[in-house]
């Protein structure tokens, strides 16, 4: 009798139709209430999936590499030893006393990780557009994946220019306390940047085919293989806005003890980071109310 009873079939439930049934029934994400509105609590909730989406970036950039992580130390090696060429020897630009390879490496180093937020955040919305449309969590995990995924990258190379400035024999001065400082501003930057970038790109697509160009555009306007004070000084304030200029004078004064004057290029790109990430987090916050939908 058991067995007949639970065989029969169920009889149709009827659907809630009150708004208090329907609340009981689902669980239903709100949207934000207010323009630019971001709960950035929720970034520590989810900080589990954060490092999982950082170790997958990692993973995938090099899969099925025969080099591997070689190339993190192959790429700004062989950049400065093409510089050292092009500006040191045959341009004769200034590397204020220090070997222009370990001047053009120190530059690098911040740069690189600046154009790896450039290249990858821009991208991530997309690229993880399967992830983004069927889970909810704060989307702006993602690009932030994106970006610090690159921070690996950045320490192994750091630990090479370290090796470099002992091989060159260049002194290392009390002004490498202040690295960390510099790191912060560098990551700053580059958040600040993929943020606005991912938001746009998920908007307007244009913004993947202006990437090659943005990327050298902003390679020579950031004194990576030359000295910042090259510029003439009616220039100083408008160059000092790339947010990238006060990042690499910091990086070099730091790790060779360039130049103790450091002027106002630090200040500037402090405060041109800190618009940067406010307005990036608000412009991100309006476009991921309709995320799903636009990507």
């Amino acid at each position: 009798m058991q067995i007949e009873s639970l065989l029969q079939p169920s009889p149709p439930q009827t659907p809630p139709q009150t708004e208090e049934e329907l609340t009981q029934s689902y669980f239903v994400v709100d949207p934000a209430q207010r323009w630019g509105s971001q709960d950035l609590s929720e970034l520590w909730k989810f900080r589990e999936l954060l490092y999982f989406l950082i170790w997958r970036n990692v993973k995938v950039r090099y899969k099925q590499t025969a080099l591997g992580v070689i190339w993190v130390v192959l790429q700004p090696l062989l950049m400065s030893f093409l510089f050292s060429i092009v500006f040191g020897e045959l341009g004769q630009v200034s590397s204020n006393g220090a070997p222009y390879l370990i001047f053009a490496f120190a530059g690098l180093l911040p740069w690189q990780l600046f154009a790896h937020a450039l290249s990858t955040s821009s991208q991530s919305l997309v690229t993880d557009q399967q992830l983004v449309t069927k889970v909810y969590f704060p989307r702006l995990i993602v690009p932030l994946a994106a970006v610090l995924a690159g921070v690996i990258d950045f320490t192994i190379t750091l630990v090479v220019l370290v090796g470099l400035l002992i091989f060159y024999g260049v002194s290392i001065s009390a002004a490498m306390l202040t690295l960390p400082l510099w790191v912060l501003l560098l990551l700053g930057a580059a958040m600040g940047v993929g943020v606005w970038l991912s938001a746009l790109n998920a908007q307007y697509r244009d913004v993947q085919y202006a990437m090659p160009f943005l990327a050298q555009f902003l390679l020579f306007a950031t004194p990576v293989a030359y000295a910042s004070d090259l510029v003439p000084a009616k220039w100083q304030l408008l160059y000092a806005l790339n947010p990238m200029v006060g990042v690499v004078d910091g990086f070099r004064w730091a790790l060779l003890g360039q130049e103790p004057r450091l002027g106002i290029s630090p200040l500037i790109s402090a405060i041109v980071v800190a618009i940067l990430l406010i307005s990036g987090i608000v412009y991100f916050s309006r476009v991921e109310q309709s995320l799903a939908d636009v990507i």
